[in-house]
């Protein structure tokens, strides 16, 4: 199993990133701020205005440590990163595979089962922890019912034959799920009502979109160190600039991001105080919050599971590579089938 290396995330603005021997160091304003081994880094991730010195660049390239630029908001920018790893077979495979319908539905409709069943898994794991001391006959009805819909909705995944009936039935749980979610958050002040992405028109929605960015820029991390193509999806078709695989494979993964933002919001390590609405509608964290954010989701990476395929305790922040690892087996002929994480 590989070790689970570090992910960076710069957003002090107008700060300067360079190398000296074996470090990263960041300064600002000349003077220093930090100083990080490189040989413990598997990304930077940079907000706004931070620059970037070329032989830092260089070093990152040569040595596998993806470079990605967001803009304040968390919106992608650019990525930076060496050459391809990997057999240029396995990706010649996958192009193959994704050209074939049938197969590229058999692949998408384990995935979405594997988001199903984890989805599910949130609603069960809220009713098991909190059914009890809900009050409201009418909310523990609710949950109970979407609880069902999710069952029915993933044993309906068996009968779709096309990307567009998977989408569809995708997009029925989703409105199941995320129907009952409110019931989910249990402190005050952050309400919830959809699902809201461009732009996030709530705390809730931005937290959601801010953290399933950092997700889909660890899938396509891995997906790269793999040897996959992040561009070429299976369940999301081909559309220029789109990490279409890094999005399929975020997506058995989404429960769990879901998890992490009402775990933030119901341990109160964030508050309504902490956002900030912008003249198109938009909320987005502030910086300090943002600071906060990143922490805990650091920490979460490094929390461990047993891993049910390779019956293991692993870390959190392995899973995406795992995942790609799993992928790659099943497009060289090494497994009868992918098979999606699923949470328990």
């Amino acid at each position: 199993m590989r070790p689970l290396r570090n992910v960076i995330y710069i957003q002090t603005q107008n700060s300067w990133l360079h190398k000296d021997n074996d470090n990263l160091v960041l300064k600002v304003d000349q003077e220093t701020k930090a100083r990080v081994p490189i040989h413990k880094l598997q990304g930077l991730v940079c907000f706004g205005q931070v620059t970037i010195s070329p032989y830092l660049m260089a070093h990152c390239s040569e040595n596998g440590i993806t470079i990605t630029f967001l803009n304040m908001f968390g919106k992608f920018l650019a990525r930076v990163e060496g050459p391809v790893s990997g057999n240029v077979l396995l990706r010649r495979t996958q192009h193959l595979t994704g050209h074939d319908k049938d197969k590229s539905v058999v692949i998408a409709r384990t995935m979405l089962e594997g988001k199903l069943y984890n989805q599910r898994y949130v609603v069960r794991r809220y009713l098991r922890d909190h059914g009890d001391s809900i009050g409201d006959d009418d909310v523990l009805g609710q949950m109970q019912t979407a609880e069902k819909r999710l069952t029915r909705c993933l044993a309906q995944l068996a009968d779709c034959d096309s990307i567009d009936t998977l989408m569809g039935r995708e997009g029925e749980a989703a409105q199941v799920y995320f129907g009952v979610f409110r019931h989910l958050i249990r402190q005050a002040g952050f309400e919830f009502d959809a699902r809201r992405r461009r732009p996030p028109t709530d705390p809730v929605n931005a937290l959601l979109s801010f953290c399933y960015t950092l997700m889909v820029h660890d899938c396509r991390s891995a997906l790269e160190t793999t040897g996959l193509d992040p561009a070429s999806g299976f369940l999301h078709q081909l559309r220029s600039g789109r990490p279409s695989l890094a999005l399929d494979l975020a997506e058995e993964l989404r429960p769990m991001v879901d998890r992490f933002v009402l775990s933030l919001i119901n341990k109160r390590q964030l508050a309504g105080k902490d956002f900030e609405t912008w003249p198109n509608g938009s909320v987005t964290l502030k910086d300090d919050a943002r600071k906060t954010l990143l922490a805990a989701w650091q920490d979460r990476k490094q929390d461990t599971l047993l891993h049910p395929w390779f019956e293991e305790t692993v870390p959190v922040g392995l899973l995406p590579w795992l995942q790609a690892q799993v992928l790659a087996r099943f497009l060289r002929g090494d497994c009868d089938s992918y098979v999606p994480f699923l949470w328990k």
